[in-house]
Formats: structure tokens, C-alpha cells, sequence
């Protein structure tokens, strides 16, 4: 080969390496997305629902990994965090102690609303003493309490109504027949009642309430509880509509949706439905309202939706940052304050696939928000004005600090890697995160 043939291949070859290298960076791209992926959905299938840091485990190697150049403001703001961090693990220690040692204890005190029923254990000897026969008097007793459960029962209740006629004219008189909550229904309102907590609290299949109440001698067919569900649906929607009433009358709401398996007919696939949450809740901030939760189902995730739902509402809505709220702000009725649990959890799935490795972007991320959810807890129930004086005097500091910290970590990982998506996400709704210190 001439000196340019070979030239030609070395340049050949080096492009080939250079795209090899490219794909390889990709392919290393999509195997940690992937990771954060599965560790994700093994946690939502196997593991805790907690997201709490395990302190004690991550501060064994705390001190090993390198962390990202910290600004003098931020160094010495890391110094403080340093003891406050050390404050809150001994009293997460003390408390989690305090919980162990009530579950040790088990049940002491029986609930006092309960009712009592006395039984009397008296000598086999009657009032007479064992050893010498003589009469016995009362000189104290003790008493011990046994928890104890009669299985809930069926009861029929027989409605008479006599037919009375007069003796004179001979017109006949009878009252009315009671009402029923459904139409024809042999079913009572606690029987109705029964079956929808039992399917919707205690998420008892219909087909199990059917062998349950088997087991009584009472036999109901499976679509005979179904049609028993639908018609009583029909008959709380006013009670439903009243709670969303109610709900979008706050001033600030939470929403959220989250998917659910809806099952089609005969010999169709089940399909995936959203439910609509929004809540109304502020009692964090000394608020006696009661909270509410008011649900609405769709067929699908359209953004048309909760543009539907909250059409009437005015406030502050704070919810994910979900392309279909956003025809929700444009006009101003509604402003927009993002979620700090939905941000977080992307960063404890990162987190998690790193087996809860101390020191890594993630946990240092993870602490510094949780010395903001700290502040929030410390004043949680407290009023308006003092919560707000506290957010300005204490967090503002904190979130100026973490969306440094942000910026340079940012700066230190691959453009596409789950740890930028991760803080791209917060910094991208930077300005709905942080509204509550407004």
C-alpha cells in the first residue's frame, strides 16, 4: 500500500473508532436510564414506600467521594448543615427508638369508647374459706382486659303494614311502603354501605364478598353486588359533586393522577384509566377546615381534562409539572406552584440504583432538600404569617444554596445522564418550586 492508501485507512479507522466510541457513550447512556428505570419499578413492586435517607448506613462512607466545588458562600453554609444534620439524625434516632419501643410494648390501653362487658370469676369455695370454713369479705380486685370481636352479621328486617278498614264505609287504610334505597332492592343501606367500603376502603374483590357472606348462608351473585355498586355510584354523585365544590372553593389545591386498570367487556383487554386527585388540605398552615379529596375519572391522560375539572377554580394549584395544567396558567386565574416530592423522587431513584450509596450527587442532593423539608416540618400547623417569616428568614437561604449546588453538579455529569434529567427537571421549574417562599 502507498503512503496515502495507508493515510486514507488511518483516517478511515479512526472515524470508525471515534463513531464506536460515540455509540458506546450512548449505549452507557441508555443502560444507566434503564437501571434507574428498573430500580424504579422494583421498589414500587417489592420495596418500602418510605423515602426516608438511611442516615446511620450513608455515613459510613461519607467523607470517600468527591463532591462538586462548592462557592465560599456555600462552603460555609455546608459547615452549619454539618451540625444541623447531626441534630436532626439524633433526634430521627431518638424518635425511631420511642417507635420500637411501642411496638415492643404491643396494645396496653384498650380504647375506652369501647363497650365492656363484666364477667365475675368467683372461688369454687363460695363465700366460705378453704382453710378454716369461716365467712369471707372483699378486700380488693384485680382486673384484666381481653380484647375480643364478634364477626358483623345479617339480620332481616320485616316491614308490616296492616290493612285496617273501617267499620262504617268500609275504606281502606294502610301506610305507606317504606322507601328503599334502590328501587326493588332487597338490599338495606347498611348492606349497601358494607359492600362499598369493603370494595373501595378495605379493597375486598366482589367475588370475595360473595364467599364471605357464603359463609353465612346468605348466596349473592357477583353481579348482583356490581349492580348494587353502579346504583349506589348514582345515588352519591350529589354527595360527590358537593366535595368538589367544596374542594375547588380553597384557595390552594393539590392535583395529581395516577393510572388505573379498567377491565373491558366480554373478551376485551383491560385498558388503562387515570383518576383526577385533587385535594384540599391546609392544615399545615393552622387551617380548621376539614380536608377533602375530590376524584374524577377519565379514559385517558389528555390535557383536557383537568382544564375541565378546574375550569371554575381560582388559586394556587400545586401539582407535577404536567403539560396539561398548563393551559390552566396562562390567563393568571391559576398560578402554578410545583411539586418539591415529585422533583425529589427523582433524584431517590437515582439514588436507590446506586444502592443508597453515600456521598454520590444524588444523596448530597437528597440531604440538602431534606433540610428544606426539615424547615417545613418544624413549622408545619403554624399560622400564615409565620410560616412565611420563617420561609423568607430560613429557606430562601437554603434553595439560593441548592440551585448553586445544581448549577456546578450539573456541570459534572453527561447532558443525558439520569442525574441531569434529574436536576434539569427541578431547574426547569425552578420558579413554580420555589413559590412558597414568595
Amino acid at each position: 500500500m502507498t503512503s496515502q492508501e495507508l493515510l486514507a485507512a488511518n483516517a478511515a479507522l479512526s472515524g470508525e473508532v471515534q463513531r464506536s466510541q460515540e455509540a458506546l457513550k450512548i449505549a452507557l447512556l441508555t443502560v444507566e436510564k434503564l437501571k434507574v428505570e428498573v430500580a424504579y419499578l422494583r421498589r414500587m413492586k417489592y420495596g418500602r414506600s418510605s423515602e426516608q435517607l438511611e442516615h446511620a448506613q450513608l455515613e459510613l462512607v461519607g467523607g470517600q467521594i468527591a463532591q462538586p466545588a462548592l462557592t465560599p458562600t456555600q462552603a460555609e453554609g455546608a459547615g452549619a448543615e454539618d451540625g444541623e444534620h447531626h441534630s436532626n439524625v439524633t433526634s430521627i434516632e431518638q424518635g425511631r427508638k420511642k417507635r420500637q419501643t411501642r411496638q415492643r410494648t404491643g396494645v396496653r390501653d384498650l380504647p375506652e369508647h369501647l363497650p365492656r362487658r363484666t364477667v365475675m370469676h368467683t372461688p369454687h369455695s363460695g363465700c366460705n374459706c378453704q382453710a378454716c370454713g369461716r365467712g369471707l369479705r372483699e378486700i380488693g380486685q384485680d382486673v384484666s382486659e381481653v380484647l375480643d370481636y364478634e364477626p358483623g352479621s345479617f339480620h332481616v328486617v320485616r316491614h308490616v303494614r296492616p290493612k285496617l278498614a273501617c267499620t262504617s264505609c268500609s275504606t281502606i287504610t294502610q301506610a305507606p311502603a317504606p322507601s328503599r334505597p334502590i328501587d326493588r332492592c332487597v338490599a338495606g343501606t347498611g348492606l349497601l354501605a358494607h359492600v362499598l367500603v369493603s370494595k373501595y376502603c378495605d379493597h375486598t374483590p366482589l367475588y370475595r364478598l360473595c364467599q364471605i357472606y357464603g359463609r353465612e348462608g346468605v348466596e349473592l351473585q357477583r353481579s348482583t353486588l356490581a349492580d348494587w355498586v353502579a346504583q349506589a355510584a348514582r345515588l352519591l354523585s350529589p354527595l360527590a359533586e358537593a366535595i368538589g365544590r367544596y374542594v375547588l372553593a380553597a384557595d390552594k389545591i393539590h392535583g395529581d393522577d395516577t393510572p388505573i386498570r379498567v377491565l373491558g367487556g366480554a373478551g376485551a383487554k383491560a385498558r388503562t384509566g387515570r383518576l383526577w386527585v385533587y385535594v384540599r388540605d391546609d392544615r399545615p398552615s393552622g387551617d380548621t377546615a376539614s380536608p377533602a379529596v375530590w376524584f374524577q375519572y377519565s379514559a385517558n391522560r389528555k390535557g383536557e381534562h383537568p382544564v375541565r375539572h378546574l375550569r371554575h377554580f381560582k388559586g394556587v394549584l400545586q401539582a407535577d409539572a404536567f403539560a396539561g395544567y398548563h393551559p390552566l396558567y396562562e390567563d393568571g386565574r391559576v398560578v402554578e406552584a410545583a411539586c418539591w416530592s415529585h422533583a425529589r423522587r427523582k433524584l431517590w431513584d437515582i439514588h436507590e440504583r446506586q444502592h443508597k450509596l453515600a456521598g454520590t450527587l444524588a444523596h448530597q442532593a437528597l440531604q440538602r432538600i431534606g433540610k428544606v423539608f426539615g424547615v417545613e416540618a418544624e413549622i408545619r400547623g403554624k399560622p400564615p404569617h409565620e410560616r412565611m417569616q420563617v420561609r423568607q428568614e430560613r429557606t430562601a437561604a437554603m434553595l439560593s444554596d441548592l440551585k448553586a449546588w445544581f448549577d456546578t453538579a450539573l456541570s459534572q455529569v453527561s447532558a443525558k445522564s439520569p442525574m441531569a434529567l434529574a436536576i434539569g427537571y427541578s431547574l426547569s421549574n425552578w420558579t413554580a418550586l420555589t413559590r412558597f417562599v414568595d
